[in-house]
Formats: C-alpha cells, sequence, structure tokens
C-alpha cells in the first residue's frame, strides 16, 4: 500500500473514531438529561406521597378545623358559614319556582315545576358573563344579571306559568364566600374565580340583586340565598333522606353537611325546631402542615391572586392541577432538556394546560399514547416527542390527580368523623349515608373519581365503606336553590295563614 494510500486510511479511522466519539458524548449527554429528568419526577413522586397514615392526620386536622370554625368566627382558616338552611327539602314541595346559579363565569337561569319527587320539570339557560363585568362595578354586574333573568321569564309558556297575582320566588345560588344573616340575606366576604369587584366586598348580594330586579321591571323575590355547595345538598336530600352532605369538585371546591345545631357554639338565639343547621365549610381554605405541598404548589400559590389562601382548593380543584403539571413539566424542560435545547415558549405561560388536557392524556390507552402527542403539539407546541417521553408525561399527570383524589377523600373522611359517621354503631349497621358530589371534575374524570372513591374504601374499611355512598347529584345547586325557595315560600304561607 502507498503512502497516501496509508495516510489516507489513518485519516479516514480518526474520522470515524471522531464521529464515533461525538455519538458516545451525545449518547451520554441525552443519558444525562434523562437521568435529571427522572430525578425531577422521582422527587416529585417522593413529595407528592399520600400514604394511608398521612391522610389519616389530614383527616383528624379537618376535624380539629372544623370544630374550632364551629366555635367562633375567625376561629379557623375553615370558616363553617352557618346557612341559616334548617330544614331541607323533604320531597313534597309542590309549584313552580325560579333559580339563579351564579357559580363562575357563566351563570344559568332555571325554571322548575315541582310536582313531588320524581315529577320535576325543569327548563334553564346559560349565559357567559363578559370579562369586563367581573372586575367592574357591582351594579353593571347585576343589571346584566338582572336583565337576563327578566328576558328568560318572558319565555314562560303556558305549563309554566305563574297563577295570576302571584309573585314569583327566587333561589339564588350565590358560589363565593358570604357571611348569610338570614335564609335569604347575606353579605359577600370575598370574591373568588377571577371576579375582582370591590364596591361589592361587604354589601347583601340580595339587596343588590332584588335592586338590579326593579331596575328591570321584575316583580321576583328572591326567597333563599344558598351557597352552591348547600344548594347541591337541598338537591339531593329532595330525592333521597339519607344525604348527609354534599361535596363539589369541579373548577373549585367545597363541602356543606348537616350538623347538629346544638354542636355549633358560635349560633346565637333560639336552636331550630328541626335540630339541624347546614354549615357550608369553605374548605378549600383548609391547610395543614400534613398537606404534602411541593415547590410547584409554593410557586403556584406564590403567583396566584390569593397567596396563601385557598391552599386544599388548590391542591384538590380542576383550575390548578392541570397548572401543576405544567410547572413540572417547565422544570423538566428548563433543568433536563426534557423536549431539547430550548424550553417551548407555550410551556412557560401558567395555566394554558387545563384539567380536561390533563385528563384527556391521563385517559390516553392507545399503544403510542397518540392522544399525549396531540395534546402536545396542539396547545404546547411540541413535536417528535418518542413514546418514553410521552409515558412520563402521563406519569405526571397520574401524580397530580392521584393526590387530589386522595386528599378529597381525606376531607370526607374528615367529615365523617366530625358527625360520627366513621364508625359503626350498634343498631345502626345498615344505616346509609349518602355524600351528594357535584362538579365536573368528579363527573368528568374517570381515574380522579374511581381513585377517590379506592380511597374512601381504603380508610373506612369493608364494613363502614358498605354504608358509604358517593353519588352525583348533577346540577344539584340550581334545582337546590329552587327547593330551598319552595321550602321557605311554604314556610312563609304557613306562618300567615295561622
Amino acid at each position: 500500500m502507498g503512502k497516501v494510500a496509508v495516510a489516507a486510511t489513518v485519516v479516514c479511522a480518526a474520522a470515524v473514531t471522531a464521529a464515533a466519539v461525538v455519538v458516545v458524548r451525545h449518547r451520554m449527554k441525552n443519558s444525562g438529561k434523562w437521568a435529571k429528568a427522572m430525578e425531577i419526577l422521582k422527587e416529585f413522586e417522593d413529595k407528592c406521597g399520600t400514604p394511608v397514615s398521612k391522610l389519616r392526620q389530614v383527616a383528624d386536622a379537618m376535624t380539629v378545623e372544623m370544630h374550632a370554625g364551629l366555635a367562633s368566627d375567625g376561629g379557623s382558616k375553615l370558616k363553617m358559614l352557618i346557612s341559616y338552611v334548617d330544614n331541607l327539602p323533604t320531597g313534597d314541595e309542590t309549584g313552580i319556582f325560579y333559580a339563579l346559579d351564579l357559580g363562575g363565569t357563566n351563570f344559568r337561569v332555571l325554571r322548575v315545576k315541582l310536582g313531588g319527587v320524581g315529577n320535576v320539570k325543569k327548563e334553564f339557560k346559560e349565559v357567559s358573563i363578559p370579562p369586563n363585568l367581573m372586575i367592574g362595578k357591582s351594579e353593571d354586574l347585576f343589571d346584566f344579571i338582572a336583565g337576563e333573568l327578566a328576558k328568560f321569564v318572558a319565555t314562560e309558556d303556558e305549563d309554566m306559568q305563574i297563577p295570576p297575582g302571584t309573585q314569583r320566588e327566587l333561589g339564588f345560588t350565590f358560589s363565593f364566600p358570604v357571611k348569610q344573616s338570614s335564609i335569604a340575606g347575606g353579605t359577600l366576604v370575598r370574591w373568588t374565580k377571577g371576579f375582582n369587584i370591590e364596591d361589592a366586598v361587604g354589601a347583601d348580594v340580595v339587596e343588590e340583586l332584588t335592586k338590579a330586579m326593579e331596575r328591570a321591571g321584575l316583580d321576583m323575590r328572591v326567597s333563599a340565598l344558598v351557597n352552591d355547595t348547600v344548594g347541591t345538598l337541598a338537591g339531593g336530600r329532595y330525592g333521597n333522606s339519607d344525604v348527609i352532605a354534599a361535596v363539589i369538585l369541579g373548577t373549585g371546591t367545597n363541602a356543606a353537611y348537616v350538623e347538629r345545631a346544638n354542636a355549633i357554639p358560635k349560633w346565637q338565639g333560639l336552636l331550630p325546631k328541626s335540630g339541624e343547621m347546614v354549615i357550608n365549610m369553605e374548605w378549600g381554605n383548609f391547610r395543614s402542615s400534613h398537606l404534602p405541598l411541593t415547590e410547584y404548589d409554593e410557586g403556584l400559590d406564590g403567583d396566584s391572586l390569593n397567596p396563601g389562601e385557598q391552599i386544599y382548593e388548590k391542591l384538590i380543584s380542576g383550575m390548578y392541577l392541570g397548572e401543576v403539571v405544567r410547572r413540572v413539566l417547565l422544570k423538566m424542560a428548563e433543568e433536563a432538556e426534557f423536549f431539547g435545547d430550548i424550553v417551548p415558549s407555550k410551556l412557560q405561560k401558567p395555566f394554558i394546560l387545563r384539567t380536561p388536557d390533563m385528563s384527556a392524556m391521563h385517559h390516553d390507552s392507545t399503544p403510542d399514547l397518540k392522544v399525549v402527542a396531540t395534546k402536545l403539539k396542539d396547545i404546547l407546541e411540541i413535536s417528535n416527542t418518542s413514546l418514553k417521553m410521552r409515558k412520563v408525561i402521563v406519569e405526571v399527570c397520574d401524580l397530580v390527580a392521584t393526590r387530589g383524589a386522595r386528599l378529597s377523600a381525606a376531607g370526607i373522611l374528615g367529615i365523617l368523623k366530625k358527625i360520627g359517621k366513621d364508625t359503626c354503631k350498634e343498631g345502626e349497621e345498615n344505616q346509609k349515608s349518602v355524600i351528594a358530589m357535584d362538579g365536573g371534575l368528579f363527573e368528568h374524570y374517570t381515574k380522579f373519581r374511581k381513585t377517590m372513591q379506592d380511597t374512601m374504601n381504603e380508610l373506612l374499611g369493608e364494613e363502614i365503606s358498605k354504608n358509604i355512598i358517593v353519588e352525583l347529584s348533577n346540577d344539584g345547586s340550581g334545582l337546590g336553590a329552587a327547593l330551598l325557595a319552595a321550602s321557605h315560600s311554604q314556610y312563609l304561607e304557613y306562618i300567615e295563614s295561622t
């Protein structure tokens, strides 16, 4: 072989070696990045842990806070608001009633014809609230609502008409913290869910709505002001006398339950004849050192409109689950180049990943996780992901949903402990206790719902869990408001006739 050929061979060999070194280095670098991503995932998994022992501590802490909130206003992070609902529907209510359900960026107006259990006719209309009215003046918001209500009333047909000379009655579901002064009066404590109308805070929301209805020329009286959770409890009880509590797991979260009136130290005045009182817990504001908070939760809380508030809600409700997933993926992108050398710009946008999208990825059953790939491409503009990467993303979704579902179950156990339904008493072996559930998270996120129910069984044990039934009470809050307007109306008629 000539010198030129030998030299060429050496150069060629050197080039091959150099290329091999580059490949090896590239693989090592990628291997290092993957290891770093797995380290972030493992750390998150450890901090999200919800062993039964921890869940029992959370439940006990919930019970302690419930006692403190019932003892005095301001005694607990749980407001434990007295609802003034001391008589829940019996199923005998009849007549035509209206309901207004203001729960967030949309509200619904309902017309309900009651003819006893199983004989309910409903008509409703859903209306979106213009964003500018969520941060403007109180009068503008209530004028808009009253105007839409007046339009809806104008559509009454013969079958759903109020008898001549009768004033229409309305149940008003208002899903924000309110300090009630009566069944049909209460002042707004604070806004949540993106609302921020300063001049409404401290005002009586029934008075505001009544004045707006008068301005709209609408002859209607608000007979009952209820929180959406109290409405769900009333709606559930209408068809099932075993309903003892209601929980909403949707964009936000809350719980209400039936308490013994003599177990409410802060109650002033005569005890109600029924001996019972519905308590609106406002449990989203629960917090405890036992809650498994991570750096992502702390970051989310710090960047929120209400830092330090609604900590439990930020761990378990639909508004926040997808955002926690986004924050974990962002850290992987920034510290482990999980999606390549450049951090995807869309991934840096808060709340771009919504919980319904997270749910769709979590439930992806295709062999190549095609739904995950599509969601990443459509929402975050991330393409060319490997199956291995997509599996990691599903794992992150699973960790966040599982933690939320298990903590929800612990909260329900806290309520059951407070009212003595967590044990089996002699003579009550077959006494059923029903929790009425509402909200899109519980209704549509199947894995979340199943995990929550499995955790309840795990915490209660086989004997007790047979008697604790968690059941969907769809649209309970709107129907519940109309039912409470009906029962209150009948109560007034009874007073007037005696």
